[in-house]
C-alpha cells in the first residue's frame, strides 16, 4: 500500500512561531518535541468559541448551555490526560462566561447591524502563489465570517482574554498579520475584491466589569498586504532550507529556555 503523504502547509500560528523564535520553530515542528499543552484557560477558550459559533447563526440558542457543555468535555478531557484541576478558577469561569454569552449576539447587531452569517469555522486550504512556496499551501481556519447588505464581508477572529487588550497589542504587527492573511487568502479562495473585506478581533472578556465583548476593526491595504505576504515568503524559504536561529529575545516565556533541548 503506497505511503500517503502529508500536504505541505503553513499556518499563522506556524508562521507566528517562526518569527518569535526560528529554533524553537524547528523544535516544534521539525523535531516534533511536545510543546502546547491544554489548561483550564484553554478549556474556556474553546468552550467560548463555541458557543459563539453555535449562537449567531441560531438566535434561539442557549449560548450558556453551549458553553457548559463544552467546557465540561474539555475539562474532562483535561482530568484524563492527568492534568490537575482548579476547581475555584473552574467556577470563576463558569460564572465569567454567563454575560459573555448574553452579549456576543447584542454586541454583533450594534457593531454591523442586519447581517447575515456566511460561514463559521471557514477552512483554507489555499494555494500560495505570490511567490515559490515550495508545494505549501496556507491553512488556517476563520472563525466569522458575516454579510452585510453593503456587500460587505466582515472575517471575525474570537479571542478569549482577561481584561482586554492594551493599545501595543491591539497594534502589534505580527498580530495583525493573522488577519492580513486571513483577508487574502479568503479573498483568492471566493474571488472577492479585497476592498470589500473587513476583519476584526472580538475580544471576549473573562473579568471585564461591563461590555464583556469588544469587536474592533484592523486594516490591511496592499502596502501592509505586501509586507505581510513578504515575511510569509522570509519564513517558508528558511523553513524549506532548515535554516534556524534562537532568538534570546523569545526566551522568557519558552517552555524549551534552560531545557536539554535549548541551553
Amino acid at each position: 500500500m503506497p505511503e500517503i503523504q502529508e500536504q505541505k502547509r503553513i499556518s499563522y500560528s506556524e508562521f507566528k512561531n517562526w518569527s518569535e523564535c526560528s529554533y524553537r520553530h524547528k523544535l516544534i515542528y521539525i523535531d516534533k518535541l511536545p510543546y502546547y499543552s491544554g489548561n483550564e484557560y484553554t478549556a474556556f477558550g474553546t468552550a467560548i468559541h463555541e458557543s459563539c459559533e453555535e449562537k449567531l447563526p441560531n438566535k434561539h440558542t442557549d449560548a450558556y448551555e453551549v458553553f457548559e457543555k463544552a467546557f465540561l468535555r474539555e475539562l474532562t478531557e483535561l482530568k484524563q490526560n492527568g492534568h490537575e484541576l482548579d476547581r475555584k478558577l473552574i467556577h470563576e469561569m463558569r460564572a465569567q462566561a454567563k454575560p459573555i454569552c448574553e452579549q456576543v449576539l447584542p454586541a454583533i447587531v450594534e457593531h454591523f447591524g442586519d447581517f447575515e452569517v456566511f460561514s463559521i469555522e471557514e477552512a483554507l486550504m489555499e494555494p500560495i502563489t505570490r511567490f515559490n512556496s515550495y508545494g505549501k499551501k496556507f491553512k488556517g481556519f476563520i472563525d466569522l465570517v458575516i454579510k452585510t447588505p453593503d456587500e460587505k464581508y466582515h472575517i471575525i477572529d474570537w479571542k478569549s482574554c482577561s481584561w482586554g487588550w492594551n493599545a501595543k497589542k491591539k497594534s502589534d504587527k505580527t498580530v495583525n498579520y493573522q488577519l492580513t492573511m486571513y483577508k487574502h487568502f479568503f479573498s483568492e479562495k471566493h474571488n472577492i475584491d479585497p476592498s470589500n473585506i473587513e476583519t476584526y478581533f472580538g475580544l471576549l472578556k473573562r473579568t471585564a466589569k461591563t461590555e464583556n465583548i469588544e469587536i474592533f476593526r484592523t486594516t490591511s491595504g496592499e502596502k501592509k498586504t505586501n509586507n505581510c505576504l513578504s515575511l510569509l515568503e522570509k519564513s517558508v524559504i528558511n523553513i524549506e532550507k532548515g535554516f534556524s536561529i534562537k532568538n534570546r529575545l523569545s526566551c522568557k516565556y519558552c517552555k524549551f529556555h534552560k531545557t536539554e533541548n535549548c541551553t
